[in-house]
């Protein structure tokens, strides 16, 4: 994919994120878990796997525990993926061991 292509991809999510941090408190629980399943899909189908496996997480601690202040901080993290040149397994691992210290784990 060329890079004009891949900029505008990635100029999609960062909208889809910013929609979905500016609408989170207003939604149900099954429209946020759509929207992140979306955000999810876009990254597998163009290989920003940071970005898969961040969205992947959100959607499994949403299932675990619903509405809660967590998903500002994964949206930042993943807004944050979105922007990283870098792909692969080690990034991923990276954005979710920040991850996991942002949530105290």
């Amino acid at each position: 994919m060329n890079r004009n292509a891949m900029m505008l991809v990635r100029s999609d999510l960062l909208d889809r994120i910013d929609a979905l941090a500016s609408q989170s408190s207003h939604l149900k629980l099954a429209q946020l878990c759509e929207q992140v399943d979306a955000i999810r899909h876009i990254a597998r189908v163009y290989g920003l796997q940071p970005v898969e496996q961040l969205a992947s997480t959100l959607e499994s601690a949403l299932a675990f525990d619903g509405h809660g202040a967590m998903i500002l901080s994964y949206l930042d993290l993943i807004r944050d993926a979105v922007g990283c040149e870098a792909i692969g397994p080690h990034v991923a691992s990276a954005y979710l061991g920040a991850m996991s210290l942002r949530m105290g784990a």
